[in-house]
């Protein structure tokens, strides 16, 4: 067989690295050190730091209290709930089934998951890989079924609820959204292939022969297990007890220390021997349907920061939240775990990075466009995507626009066409009219129209009362109008405000984000769509 020569150069270039920064200096140990001394407070929970550079573990640390009750702090061995940083090892188990010849990320799920309905399209393990399968997300779909926060979660509940399931979000491969439902269908396949239950799988095929010993799989949220940290949630007061009733696995619940993600991430660079595939595999990217990049690989995203291409990716249960980055091509590592939930961990990372690999320039500075303060004025406003059911708001500050609540400030580069400010920050709003589209970083252009919102007329308020039921969650929401104000009411949620926003759309409190009245050929409304982000279009039948 004839041998490649890059493996050995790789192997040289990850020497070199080991011995360049076998230590940071003082000054950057400094810098990264004083990013977490607010975690350091008395009475503060706060977590665990690492950085590997090469081979090299080069910053490790631990900060605050592992648990707030009994005064303990936390400490690098300290073990995490990581969260969605879990769905990484979960396409890594299909994807050594994959090389293994037991299963093709190119198979439809309907090979491996018992009792899923026809809906209408094939979806494929890949399309799950990706987000791209326009299955409902669990949570999103749950809480339009009734469940609330602190209702404890499992894969068998998801397998109850996916048998009535009639629609999916979009056709596969269209769009990319997060879904945590294809991620945990990935468990159940892997339990299908192998025989064995995930949770031993990840221990027994992924953790152990990664050297990950102190790791695992969490499938009882309950569950007492030494050496974990408690998680928080910040009060007016100071601190509460967040438990994460979420006792499913595939897109979560996996434990782990600082120590052992550094040695797990370092296979992105520097792959043991016989993973060199595996890993290569996972940073798989395809388009999407339409050609638009998708920069979601297999259970990792792939994108650049400060010009550096960047494996990533965060978590957040409870209070627990987690980030870890990896720039392959600097051979360098980061690890951020907290048991609070207000400790911006991927902002940590980012910042971590920019002490370590010292961005040498910046950005040419952008030719900007003058343009006048009326054309300015005419793009703010309010403007809506009836695909994705998105809202977006435009304001103008000075030179700049604000898209509210998403990229902070757009500069204009032409008259009908800004950039945003932060040079990493890659999304384009562009103007024709009354359209607003909306390029991001990955992924299909978002076309939005302006609009202006219409408020709720009384005379044609009681058309909308009525009992509406979703087969597919087995559910009811009965709505009313009392006091001007029309409500829905669910016997679990209680009562939630709905106000209009356009004729037969309304904007309601979680889970009845957006409400779509739809009429039948008389006008009579027959039903309504309920979407709240992650599930999108569920349909209701008005009964009365």
């Amino acid at each position: 067989m004839k041998r490649s020569f890059y493996i050995p150069l790789l192997l040289v270039t990850f020497l070199f690295y080991g011995m360049a920064f076998a230590q940071l200096s003082e000054d950057k140990t400094a810098q990264i050190n004083s990013l977490f001394l607010d975690w350091n407070r008395p009475n503060h929970p706060g977590g665990a730091i690492a950085v590997m550079l090469g081979d090299k573990t080069v910053f490790s640390k631990a900060y605050g209290l592992a648990s707030l009750e009994y005064l303990v702090p936390n400490s690098p061995g300290t073990q995490f709930n990581v969260a969605s940083v879990s769905k990484q090892f979960s396409a890594l188990g299909i994807v050594l089934l994959h090389l293994q010849g037991k299963l093709s990320v190119d198979d439809t799920i309907d090979r491996y998951i018992d009792g899923l309905p026809d809906l209408g399209q094939k979806i494929t393990i890949r399309h799950m890989l990706h987000h791209t399968s326009g299955l409902r997300s669990l949570h999103a779909l749950f809480a339009l079924a009734g469940w609330r926060g602190d209702d404890a979660k499992t894969n068998a509940d998801l397998d109850r609820i996916i048998v009535d399931q009639q629609e999916l979000n979009f056709d596969p491969g269209a769009e990319y959204l997060y879904c945590n439902t294809g991620y945990m269908f990935l468990a159940n396949i892997i339990e299908k292939v192998t025989g064995k239950s995930f949770v031993d799988y990840m221990r027994e095929d992924v953790f152990i022969p990664l050297g990950m010993e102190n790791t695992y799989v969490e499938d009882q949220y309950n569950r007492v297990v030494p050496n974990n940290a408690t998680s928080y949630i910040p009060t007016v007061d100071g601190f509460e007890r967040a438990v994460e009733y979420w006792g499913y696995v595939g897109s979560g619940n996996m434990h782990t220390t600082t120590d052992n993600l550094l040695g797990y991430l370092k296979n992105f660079y520097d792959p043991l021997p016989g993973w060199e595939k595996a890993f290569e595999l996972m940073l798989t990217l395809d388009p999407l349907n339409d050609g638009s990049p998708n920069q979601y690989a297999f259970g990792v995203n792939v994108d650049e920061l400060f010009g550096e291409k960047r494996i990533t990716h965060g978590g957040a249960i409870g209070g627990f939240r987690s980030n870890v980055a990896v720039f392959p091509e600097k051979a360098l590592s980061i690890v951020v775990l907290t048991n609070f939930s207000s400790a911006s961990p991927a902002s940590k990372v980012s910042k971590i990075a920019e002490v370590i690999l010292e961005p040498s320039h910046s950005p040419a500075p952008k030719s900007l466009k003058r343009v006048s303060k009326a054309k300015m004025q005419s793009y703010a406003g309010l403007y809506w995507d009836d695909v994705t059911l998105q809202e977006q708001k435009i304001e103008v500050n000075g030179d700049t626009l604000l898209l509210i609540g998403g990229s902070p400030k757009f500069i204009p580069m032409d008259t009908d066409r800004f950039e945003a400010i932060d040079p990493e920050n890659k999304t384009v709003l562009t103007f024709d009219g009354n359209t607003m589209t909306l390029q991001r970083n990955s992924g299909a252009p978002l076309v939005f129209k302006k609009y202006s919102p219409v408020a709720l007329d009384p005379k044609n308020a009681e058309e909308y009362v009525g009992t509406y039921y979703a087969p597919e969650i087995q559910t009811a929401y009965t709505l009313h109008f009392s006091d001007g104000q029309l409500y829905a009411h669910h016997i679990r949620h209680g009562k939630l405000e709905l106000h209009q926003k356009q004729k037969d759309l309304f904007e309601g409190n979680y889970p009845l984000s957006v409400l779509k009245f739809i009429r039948d050929d008389t006008g009579t409304i027959k039903g309504m769509r309920a979407s709240n982000g992650r599930a999108r279009n569920l349909w209701f039948k008005k009964t009365e």
